[in-house]
């Protein structure tokens, strides 16, 4: 349920309210909108009339049907704004993240962050752990990564995300202090993991899942790290397995873009080199993913693929990738001139 109260609540009636949701069990969580205060109840709500939290100084009760109550656009209809050390993605801030699938040498990775940072990319990826199919693939420096990327940090100036695999990791995590945590498509609906994330307050990127990466399962996943205190979360929709086998790996859902921000308040980016697999597809379907109305990117980038030791074939060489950030700004104008034409004619 969502309580919306009155403008001239008295901070009286406001505890009093807080005591009554309280009361059954259930926990109040707060929201400041732009012109109206609401109060998202969690817990089992269904054998309670919405009446029951009618008092002075509410305005209305509404019943939410979905099972993403706190991410849902009903329980905050303006866009959010998250912070990455600096760095703003959604509500008209757009973002690019890109940089190398895995970290491998202190020299992979430093020239593919000086490369992305002089393209104008604002955030570095790259994974110290990678998750894969087989055991003897490649899976990453682990901890030695970690430091590689922190390292990178330092020289570049450049906020980094990275792929945690298990909560277990959260305190190495923390040790280095890295600004954003990349929950990948496999780990959609590790719940111990989405939990412990919440409870944490670290921007969070979460990568829509394989076969259960159904939209509700998507936001439902996100709701786990919101309803343990942690608002920060940024979707990132990186392709679902279709039909096609040959021309490229997974199928970019640009639907799903365009669905989850009308269905949710939180920041959506795009993962075009997961989502096609095919470097020919990267720049046309990063420019689509805009005109759908992603907040920002997720881009692969080395600085010599030959050499890569995984997804070599989704990863752009800098030269190419310089090419893509020179057009990302025009079609990012040209959404905003969109939107505001939108607003303008209600």
């Amino acid at each position: 349920m969502i309580v919306t109260l009155k403008g001239d609540i008295t901070s009286e009636q406001y505890q009093s309210l807080i005591e009554r949701i309280e009361d059954k069990g259930l926990v109040p969580w707060p929201d400041k909108g732009t012109s109206k205060t609401v109060v998202g109840i969690r817990g089992d709500t269904t054998k309670i009339e919405p009446d029951y939290f009618m008092a002075d100084g509410v305005e209305s009760v509404t019943r939410i049907s979905t099972p993403y109550k706190l991410v849902s656009r009903e329980f905050h209809p303006s866009d959010y704004v998250i912070d990455v050390s600096g760095v703003k993605i959604g509500n008209g801030y757009f973002a690019v993240i890109a940089g190398p699938c895995s970290v491998e040498s202190e020299e992979q990775l430093f020239a593919a962050a000086k490369a992305v940072k002089e393209a104008g990319a604002q955030l570095f990826r790259g994974g110290a752990f990678k998750p894969r199919t087989s055991p003897y693939a490649f899976q990453g420096l682990g901890e030695e990564g970690l430091g590689l990327l922190v390292k990178a940090r330092d020289r570049f100036g450049l906020p980094v995300v990275t792929e945690i695999m298990s909560e277990k990791q959260i305190g190495l995590f923390a040790r280095y202090d890295i600004d954003m945590y990349q929950v990948g498509a496999r780990n959609m609906q590790n719940f111990d993991l989405l939990k412990e994330l919440g409870r944490v307050g670290k921007p969070v990127l979460l990568k829509r899942g394989g076969l259960e990466g159904t939209i509700e399962n998507w936001l439902s996943a996100a709701e786990y790290i919101v309803s343990e205190g942690n608002p920060n979360v940024v979707l990132c929709e990186r392709g679902v397995k279709g039909i096609e086998t040959k021309a490229y790996r997974n199928t970019l859902d640009l639907n799903a873009v365009a669905a989850v921000k009308r269905l949710s308040y939180l920041p959506v980016i795009a993962d075009p080199s997961h989502g096609t697999g095919n470097l020919s597809l990267i720049p046309d379907i990063s420019l689509s993913s805009i005109a759908a109305g992603a907040n920002g990117l997720l881009i692969e980038v080395h600085p010599d693929r030959r050499k890569a030791l995984s997804d070599a074939h989704q990863q752009l060489s800098p030269e190419e990738f310089g090419r893509l950030m020179k057009e990302i700004p025009k079609f990012v104008r040209l959404r905003r001139k969109i939107e505001k034409l939108r607003k303008a004619l209600g």
